[in-house]
């Protein structure tokens, strides 16, 4: 993470499928895109990329969740978020997946990450196939309890 994510740009990303972001050619609909899309939205590139994946000629954007929990600046329980924190990401996991001493996420396969902007969460629906904006009531059933424990990181010391 080199510079400060364009928080703006994740709207632009509405509607549209992975295959019209990604140029690396990382787009197979039955892979999970979540982090993709953050990732390629706020230009994030931590541990494995889209770019190693296939070995594109393009900046490579980040594919793993837990892996963009890890970099994040600061984590910590959605309740604890302080209201002046207008853009952060929000993640989805059971809460026993998470390790906020350690700023650590499970590798497990029920988590989820979007983009906190502005009231809404934008994030890659893996069902649609497309960047959608909820409400964060709405992001909150993206899974059935116990596993919609809902988690905020900021990026690059915002927060």
């Amino acid at each position: 993470m080199a510079q400060a994510p364009n928080w703006s740009a994740a709207p632009q990303y509405l509607d549209k499928n992975v295959k019209d972001f990604c140029a690396n050619g990382y787009t197979d609909d039955s892979f999970n895109h979540c982090a993709h899309f953050v990732a390629h939205a706020l230009g994030l590139s931590v541990g494995y990329t889209c770019k190693k994946q296939t070995g594109g000629k393009h900046d490579g954007a980040s594919v793993r969740v837990h892996e963009l929990f890890a970099s994040c600046h600061q984590v910590g329980h959605w309740a604890d978020r302080q209201a002046t924190l207008l853009e952060c990401l929000v993640f989805i996991t059971h809460p026993g997946n998470v390790h906020l001493k350690t700023k650590t996420m499970d590798n497990h396969p029920t988590k989820h990450v979007g983009v906190f902007s502005n009231g809404s969460v934008i994030h890659y629906s893996n069902t649609k196939d497309r960047v959608v904006r909820q409400t964060l009531e709405e992001f909150r059933h993206h899974y059935p309890p116990p596993y919609n424990g809902l988690f905020f990181g900021t990026v690059l010391g915002f927060g």
